[in-house]
């Protein structure tokens, strides 16, 4: 699976909805450039909405940035596409801070739980849309 395969499902933003449950509607909202601010309604124990500034590297990654919204204070992370033997590393990685409280075994269920889910969603749709 080339990395291009994959940057297409991840930088699709507005798809999200169709294979990630927890995302109840995404949509690119402004484009500058390589750079899109993307607005995301979540529910994860409770809904929430929020916006990231997507900077995208075609076919090697997505590097992101809170912009605004009602859980989140900050938010940096990045996709980050490597091609080995054929196939493609995907590695997914996150740094982010609540303006609320949250307590450490929710904040863990949201990781332990809900990450690995997503990085299944990722995968399952990668093979529906090529067979891989």
């Amino acid at each position: 699976m080339l990395s291009g395969s994959v940057f297409k499902i991840i930088s699709d933003y507005e798809k999200y909805p169709e294979f990630l449950q927890e995302v109840k509607l995404c949509k690119v909202t402004k484009t500058e450039g390589n750079r899109k601010l993307v607005e995301y309604n979540v529910s994860v124990i409770k809904s929430f909405k929020y916006s990231l500034w997507m900077t995208e590297v075609a076919g090697q990654g997505i590097n992101w940035e809170f912009a605004g919204g009602d859980l989140f204070k900050t938010s940096i992370g990045s996709w980050k596409l490597e091609n080995e033997a054929g196939k493609t590393r995907a590695t997914y990685a996150v740094d982010a801070t609540f303006t609320m409280f949250v307590p450490g075994p929710i904040a863990s269920a949201l990781v332990s739980v809900n990450l690995p889910g997503m990085m299944s969603a990722y995968h399952k749709r990668v093979a529906q849309l090529y067979g891989k």
